[in-house]
């Protein structure tokens, strides 16, 4: 019996003999269970190696947060230093020691 034909025994059966509440339950439990499994199968993480996939999609993400972090460091600390940089030339120049330049 599939989960799809579970879920309709369900309904029918609460069709039939009204709606208790061990029946709801069980039809929002397969219903659910159904709906993910759908969700799943349509992403393709319904084989085996399922959680290995995800294991190494979330390697990738990790991989990628630690290459952008450490990007913007660098630009960060590439930008400080021209800053610094412009401040010492800027200094430089008005206490007249371009004297020293020529």
């Amino acid at each position: 019996m599939t989960k799809s034909d579970m879920l309709t025994g369900l309904v029918s059966q609460a069709a039939n003999e009204g709606n208790d509440i061990v029946t709801l339950r069980a039809i929002v439990e397969e219903a659910s269970e159904l709906g993910a499994s759908r969700m799943l199968e349509r992403i393709g993480l319904d084989d085996a190696t399922a959680h290995e996939d995800v294991s190494e999609l979330r390697e990738l993400l990790q991989a990628w947060r630690d290459a952008k972090t450490s990007a913007q460091t660098a630009a960060i600390g590439w930008i400080v230093r021209g800053l610094l940089a412009l401040l010492l030339l800027g200094i430089a120049v008005r206490l007249g020691a371009t004297e020293l330049l020529r």
